[in-house]
C-alpha cells in the first residue's frame, strides 16, 4: 500500500510539471475587429463598402464589428499554427483568417489575414504582433499595440489592443495618393483575438493515460 501511494504521489507530481510546462495550440475561433471608419476616410481616402460573406458581422466589439474566423490547422490553406504556454511566456507561428474588406466602391480589398510576430517590430507602443493581408493589398496593414487585455492559459487566448497603422500600409497610402501625410503609428481601431484551444480535460486524460501506459509496462 505504501509503495502504491508514492506511486501516485510521483505520477501527481509529474502530471503537474507537464501541466505547468504544457503547449496550447490554437485551433479555432475568431478575431474581432473594430475600425475608426471616419479616421480611415478623413486621412487615408478609405471609405469602408461591403465584406465577403464569409465575415461575422456583428463581432464581439459592439454592433459596428466585424469578425474573421481563424483557419483551423488542418486548413488547405493559410492553416493556424499558433502555440504558446501560460502567459505567452513562450509562443511561436501564426493565427490566419478568411475573409475580406472591401473599400472605396470595392475597388479595394484587404484579407485572409495573418497575425504573427516579428521581434524587429517591438518600439514604442508596438507589441511585435503585426496583422498582414494576404489577398488584395498583400502588405502589413498594422503593428498591434501593447495589449489592453491578455489572457494565455489552458483556457484559452484572448488579446485585446489597439490597431496602429504600419510603415508599409503608410507607404502604400501615401503612394497611392490616398494620404497626404504619413499615417505610421495612427490608431485606427480596435481588435480581439478570441483563440480556442483543446479543452484541459481532453490534454489531463492524454497525460494521465500516458502516465497509466508506464505503469502497464513496469
Amino acid at each position: 500500500m505504501k509503495m502504491q501511494t508514492i506511486a501516485t504521489g510521483a505520477a501527481v507530481l509529474a502530471l503537474s510539471a507537464a501541466a505547468s510546462a504544457q503547449t496550447f495550440d490554437v485551433i479555432g475561433g475568431q478575431t474581432s475587429v473594430l475600425l475608426d471608419t471616419g479616421t480611415l476616410s478623413a486621412a487615408a481616402s478609405l471609405d469602408l463598402s461591403s465584406v465577403s460573406s464569409d465575415v461575422i458581422a456583428p463581432g464581439s466589439l459592439g454592433a459596428d464589428s466585424v469578425a474573421f474566423g481563424i483557419n483551423p490547422r488542418d486548413a488547405a490553406s493559410l492553416p493556424t499554427t499558433f502555440s504558446y504556454t501560460d502567459g505567452l511566456g513562450s509562443f511561436g507561428g501564426t493565427i490566419e483568417h478568411t475573409g475580406s474588406v472591401f473599400f472605396n466602391m470595392d475597388s479595394v480589398e484587404v484579407g485572409n489575414f495573418t497575425i504573427g510576430f516579428d521581434a524587429a517590430r517591438v518600439g514604442g507602443d508596438r507589441s511585435g504582433f503585426f496583422v498582414e493581408s494576404t489577398t488584395g493589398i498583400a502588405a502589413i496593414l498594422f503593428d498591434v499595440a501593447s495589449p489592453s487585455s491578455l489572457e494565455a492559459t489552458g483556457d484559452g487566448l484572448t488579446i485585446g489592443a489597439d490597431l496602429l497603422v504600419s510603415n508599409e500600409f503608410a507607404t502604400f497610402l501615401s503612394d497611392a495618393g490616398l494620404a497626404s501625410s504619413d499615417l505610421t503609428g495612427a490608431d485606427v481601431g480596435d481588435a480581439l483575438v478570441e483563440g480556442v484551444v483543446p479543452a484541459p480535460a481532453t490534454a489531463a486524460l492524454l497525460a494521465l493515460g500516458g502516465l497509466a501506459a508506464t505503469r502497464r509496462r513496469r
